[in-house]
């Protein structure tokens, strides 16, 4: 489950940019519960974890701020620089009001072995459902 969802919702190196970094990014409370649950099976101690609210800057960015921290249990001093996305007011956003918290971005410190160990299982699962249905790529 950690794997897919990491391989849908966080970042994946590039053939020409290698980076081998673990960051997942979600608005959804239940992902981010999942994939930290993940996480602790894993056995990815919360103290190698690091977390950044994105968020517009009309919004509460301290009722956001606030409602992530304690959502994954964590104090504010696990918590980088939160990054605003400056408002264009041409768009017109329907992410607003007091449930509009942004996303919550979760590091995980000194995680290229384990970005190793989810793009290694990832391809592992492709490779397998190819096998399965017959159709094998290259």
């Amino acid at each position: 489950m950690g794997v897919s969802l990491y391989w849908a919702e966080g970042s994946k190196d590039k053939p020409y940019d290698r980076r081998e970094n673990v960051t997942f990014v979600n608005s959804d409370p239940g992902m981010i519960q999942v994939f930290l649950a993940w996480l602790d099976l894993i056995d990815i101690a919360r103290e190698r974890l690091r977390y950044c609210v994105m968020i517009h800057e009309n919004a509460d960015v301290a009722a956001a701020e606030r409602y992530w921290a304690e959502l994954v249990g964590a104090d504010r001093s696990a918590f980088n620089k939160t990054t605003l996305k400056k408002h264009n007011p041409k768009t017109v956003r329907k992410n607003t009001g007091e449930t509009y918290r942004g996303c919550l971005v979760i590091k995980v410190l000194k995680g290229a072995d384990l970005y190793r160990r989810i793009e290694g299982s990832w391809y592992g699962i492709v490779l397998g459902a190819a096998r399965h249905s017959g159709q094998m790529s290259g």
